[in-house]
């Protein structure tokens, strides 16, 4: 029987990556962490016992609390976002139940050093330092914050804001052979999600001008060239560019083999 206020294993995972999913909060303390060193995908770490501290500040409108095994912790930090007005449940079995499905996570040494995480790139995006924020506000830091700035200045501007570099040459998130960005942050985050693994395809292609790697691989580059046409503002052309991200990692997951045509059968003549 599932515990009470509970969510499933697979239901949560259909929802992470979307902009439909919960917030998470993983409540294990430091030591329960280093006994298992790996975190849900857009998970935020808020330890149980300091829930007096941060609870007051949280903000969503629906919540999961995880630990271990989803267990009194969970339960009782659910709890009190209940008391306080929020929706919130637990994951059913917690991080155990999660890795034994398998599910991706992501290793805590991976993760940057504090949430909201602040990150840095070149001004004007494209493809790349559009993907690659989607990417970390949607499996990494759903509360990550972007910078751009002028070229010559990223490397300059994350050495004295204490922010992540990343998209530009000789920074460790960057490109990498043949990899794109966006592909090197999958493979480090681990984020071993089929569709996701199909979305770098064509971020990989669109990005660095590889047309045959796949059929969508054209109308990603129009598109985001579009928007870089439309926007003068990046962090504005950042927020329209999630949604294109939302919708292609959508059709990634659930609608790869839907085609559409017209007439629709059974049309009438």
């Amino acid at each position: 029987m599932a515990p009470f206020a509970s969510i499933s294993i697979d239901k949560l995972a259909r929802l992470v990556g979307t902009p439909q999913s919960p917030v998470i909060i993983d409540v294990r303390d430091d030591e329960m962490r280093a006994a298992e060193p790996h975190v849900l995908p857009g998970s935020l770490g808020r330890p149980w016992q300091e829930a007096g501290q941060w609870l007051p500040e949280i903000k969503g409108s629906a919540f999961v609390v995880t630990c271990a095994a989803g267990g009194a912790k969970s339960e009782g930090v659910a709890a009190l976002l209940r008391a306080a007005g929020h929706q919130a449940e637990i994951l059913e079995g917690g991080i155990t139940a999660w890795r034994e499905a398998p599910l991706p996570t992501i290793p805590l040494a991976k993760l940057p050093p504090a949430s909201p995480s602040l990150w840095v790139t070149r001004v004007r995006p494209k493809i790349d330092r559009i993907a690659c924020p989607w990417l970390i506000r949607r499996f990494v830091d759903p509360l990550a914050r972007f910078l751009f700035v002028s070229a010559s200045e990223v490397s300059a501007v994350a050495e004295r804001f204490d922010a992540i570099a990343f998209d530009i040459e000789g920074v460790h998130w960057s490109h990498r052979g043949e990899l794109c960005t966006f592909d090197v942050m999958i493979g480090e985050f681990g984020l071993t999600f089929p569709a996701l693994q199909k979305l770098a395809t064509i971020v990989r292609g669109a990005d660095t001008a590889r047309l045959d790697l796949a059929p969508e691989v054209a109308g990603l580059l129009a598109v985001s060239l579009g928007l870089s046409r439309m926007y003068a503002d990046d962090l504005e052309q950042l927020d329209a560019g999630m949604l294109v991200y939302d919708a292609l990692y959508r059709w990634c997951r659930d609608a790869g083999d839907e085609t559409h045509n017209w007439p629709s059968t059974g049309a009438r003549k």
